[in-house]
This record gives C-alpha cells, structure tokens and sequence, in this order.
C-alpha cells in the first residue's frame, strides 16, 4: 500500500467514526420499516429522512407498505422479524398491531412507533398533535383579529377517526380562543384526510352552512379540499382565513404561493421524524434508555414566504433546512394527549 492511499483510508475511517453519533456503541446492521400508506406525501418525506440518516450512519434500511390494511402490515413486520432485521419501525394502520408489539418484545427485537401510539409499546416518535393545533390556532387568532374584525367562526375539516386528528382539531379551537374568545365552531365534518372526500364533505357542509371565514384542515388534504369547495361556490378569498397541518410535501407550498387565502401552515416536518426515529432505533438497540414518547418538534407557518425558512424548492422536489429545524425546541411534554401517555 502506498503512504499516499494509507493516508486517505485513514481519514475515510477516522471520518466514519466520526459520523457516530456518541452515544451509540453499536450499530444495528439492518432496520426495517413497514409504513401505513406510503403513497402519501407524509410518508414518502417520512422515508426520506429515514433513508438519509441510515445512509449517514452507514445501515442497510428496507421500507414495506400496509396500503392501510392491519393484516398485511402484521405480515410484512412478521416478515422483517423472520428475516432477523435488528430493529422494527412501524407506523401503526391502528390498534390492530398490538399483539405484533408484544411478540417483538418476546422475541427481543427493539421496535419503534412512528406517528400513533399502542398499547404496549417500548416508545413512540410523533408530534405533539394538540400542541400543533394550538400553535396554529393562536397565529390564527392574531390574524382574524387584525384582517377578519376580530371574528372567527370556524369549518373544520376533520378526521374523527382518529385520535390524532380529533386532538389537532381541539387544539386549534383552544388556541383560537385565547385570542378570540367568542370563536365559534360552525361546521365540524369528516373529510376523510384526503382531497376527494374533504372536496365533497366540505361543498355538502358550505351548501347547509357558509357563514365561516376559517377553514382549518387537519392535514393538508383537508385542507386544500376546503378550500376548493370554497371556491367551487363562487365566492371571494377577501375575508377568508384557511390553515393547513402537516407541511406534508409541495401541496402547502403551492397553496401558500398561489391561493390569497392560505396564510398559516402548522407544519409537523416528516423528514425529521424519520431523521429521529433511525435515531431512536440505534439507541433501542443500544439498551439506552429512552422516553415512551419522542416528540419531533411543529412550527406555525405563517404568510406566503414564511415556509423558506425551513424548505427550499427545485424542480418537483423541496428540500428541508436541516439547520432551521434543529433548532426548533419541542416541548418535553405535550399539553394533551391521547392514549397510552
């Protein structure tokens, strides 16, 4: 060997070793992931955080798809386990996956939650859901009160098939009212999380009841949705107030650049979610210690260039400012939660 190339193996080992984060002794050789619904903008961001880190720290990373069926997001984990991946990732359809939880933990596989919480499990890496719904609703109320006359009766476009949601939505009721204390809920429906079904909840809703200007979307589908069936019906943005959660992909960004109305954004960040759960599944199958709950820090948004902070955007593809969202502090504990905290 040269001195010249022994050198530089040197400096590429001495590189690796610091890409290690200093708590982790160990690293698994292989994780895998089996997501809810990976054709979603959430989910696709989600692993694109997860891919990025297990790169950084040089482990082999596998994503599988439920399609949102319990059944076979069961199989797929069961599978990775068969396989002996080191640690499991799951972003659980529902309480379905309870029992799965139990057999990884008899079988000694460190396993992560992403997104929902289960009954059972070691720990999970999420928002805070009625804290960003708080945060949203607060900015929401200094804006009614400076552009709307300080009045705010709200369409929320919900999803109350999940806790999740139903706590964002609460949430963004509560913060509201700090700032406007006769805000008023006048339409409360289920647009289903996605844009077909938020689009026609929402032009049913608008038909019975259009004496709103707020619409609050529980992710960004929702919203969107809302606010096609607002426009749908012919009438102005002037004195309209629409507020998206998630920061999901591109859509929001889109919507905030182009659609008069779109003010304010509660984005939750999905990459760093990712970034942080391959984090937690080191540290899992390091024996550390870690809380039953993670929380990945959420940002109110506010105005049309507000999302440059934390994103910038080429061609068909945002990329996210590692630096801004770092140093985002998320609260060491939520202000409500659902169960099993």
């Amino acid at each position: 060997m040269t001195k010249p190339l022994g050198q530089l193996l040197a400096i590429l080992a001495t590189l690796a070793v610091m890409m290690v984060p200093a708590w982790a002794a160990n690293m698994p050789r292989r994780i895998g992931y089996v997501t809810n619904y990976a054709t979603h903008e959430w989910y696709q961001n989600v692993i694109k955080g997860m891919k990025a880190r297990a790169a950084e720290l040089g482990i082999a990373f596998e994503v599988r798809d439920a399609n949102l069926d319990v059944n076979k997001e069961v199989s797929a984990a069961e599978d990775f386990m068969s396989q002996g991946v080191d640690v499991l990732i799951i972003t659980p359809v529902n309480e379905g996956i309870v029992p799965l939880v139990r057999r990884a933990k008899e079988q000694g596989i460190p396993l992560v939650l992403e997104g929902s919480p289960v009954k059972r499990m070691t720990t999970m890496v999420a928002t805070c859901d009625y804290d960003t719904g708080y945060l949203a609703g607060v900015e929401a109320g200094n804006y009614a009160m400076n552009h709307l006359g300080g009045m705010a009766k709200v369409m929320n476009v919900g999803l109350p098939l999940l806790s999740a949601t139903v706590l964002r939505a609460h949430g963004f009721m509560d913060g509201l009212r700090t700032i406007v204390p006769n805000a008023r809920l006048a339409n409360d429906i289920d647009g289903g999380g996605n844009p077909d079904t938020a689009l026609a909840a929402s032009t049913a809703a608008l038909a019975r009841n259009a004496d709103i200007n707020i619409i609050y979307g529980i992710n960004d589908s929702s919203a969107q949705g809302g606010l096609q069936a607002w426009k749908a019906s012919g009438r102005s943005q002037k004195n309209l107030l629409v507020v998206g959660t998630g920061g999901e992909g591109l859509g929001f960004i889109h919507s905030m650049n182009t659609e008069p109305a779109y003010k304010i954004e509660a984005a939750m960040f999905p990459e760093k979610e990712g970034f942080t759960a391959i984090d937690t599944a080191v540290k899992l199958f390091n024996k550390q210690s870690v809380p039953l709950h993670i929380v990945s820090p959420s940002a109110a948004i506010v105005g049309a260039d507000g999302w440059k902070k934390y994103y910038s955007v080429g061609e068909n593809v945002r990329t996210i400012k590692w630096d801004a969202v770092n140093r985002l502090t998320p609260p060491a504990n939520c202000m409500k939660t659902s169960a099993p905290f």
